[in-house]
């Protein structure tokens, strides 16, 4: 009974957390509402809140959060390193598809690759590396990040780009671009169908980090003859497995 009193306790005074996060400084009556909870209740919780330092009670008598939390979440960050937290998911991917596995940043309107991970199911191993950049507007990896921005975002970076013809296949016409992302958005995952590269294919999906922000991407890359559609189809599971766990272990809104 104890012990879930104490769950019980532990649920409500975060929920007057992220309450007054999502809302602002509310009266303890607004608390009390949103919440379903007694006043008393309220105020004894937010009144542990403010002793330790993560709420105050403004003069019109309104509660709010203080930047303690900030400073928390700030430390958390500090601590947060993404190729850590990514690779077991890289690894395991790299292992089920036989492939080489890549994770990339975006920075503007380029992709940064930041970590690799290679099969030895085959011999015949991608020339990417740790610190490569390339265009978003012709990668997997940057299309399905660019699938996750508001039109004017996306057509800032395009814009941004130098556009040219990488192979027969480059999108450069940015309409054709819209149309890829809304089919990207649709299925949760993008191709590079050699737009980057003749005889490389990759399929990718983009991860959210805890302010919903899609800055990251993991791909599998490989030549043409290894990655047709079937074998598309099969590993697009496995992706957009992997995509809702990670998201959701880096915070991520999905």
């Amino acid at each position: 009974m104890a012990q879930n009193s104490f769950v019980q306790s532990a649920e409500r005074i975060f929920s007057i957390l992220e309450i007054l996060a999502e809302k602002g400084p509310m009266t303890l009556t607004e608390i009390s509402k949103e919440l379903n909870l007694h006043k008393t209740t309220v105020s004894r919780l937010a009144g542990s809140l403010i002793s330790m330092g993560y709420a105050k009670r403004n003069i019109d008598g309104r509660y709010a959060l203080t930047f303690k939390m900030l400073g928390l979440a700030g430390r958390m960050l500090e601590k947060t390193d993404i190729i850590s937290i990514s690779r077991p998911h890289m690894e395991r991917l790299a292992q089920i598809s036989g492939e080489t596995v890549h994770f990339v940043r975006r920075e503007g309107a380029w992709i940064v690759y930041i970590d690799k991970v290679e099969s030895n199911a085959n011999s015949v191993r991608m020339v990417s590396r740790i610190g490569l950049r390339q265009p978003a507007y012709c990668t997997a990896v940057g299309k399905a990040m660019l699938a996750e921005l508001e039109l004017e975002e996306v057509r800032e970076i395009w814009n941004g780009s130098e556009i040219k013809k990488y192979t027969p296949n480059t999108i450069t016409d940015f309409d054709v671009l819209q149309k890829e992302l809304e089919n990207i958005r649709e299925k949760g995952y993008a191709i590079d169908n050699e737009e980057n590269e003749l005889g490389v294919r990759c399929i990718a999906a983009s991860v959210k980090n805890f302010e919903g922000r899609a800055d990251n991407a993991f791909s599998i890359s490989a030549p043409v003859s290894r990655l047709g559609d079937e074998k598309i189809e099969v590993l697009s599971r496995y992706l957009l497995e992997i995509k809702e766990k990670l998201s959701r272990e880096l915070g991520g809104i999905l």
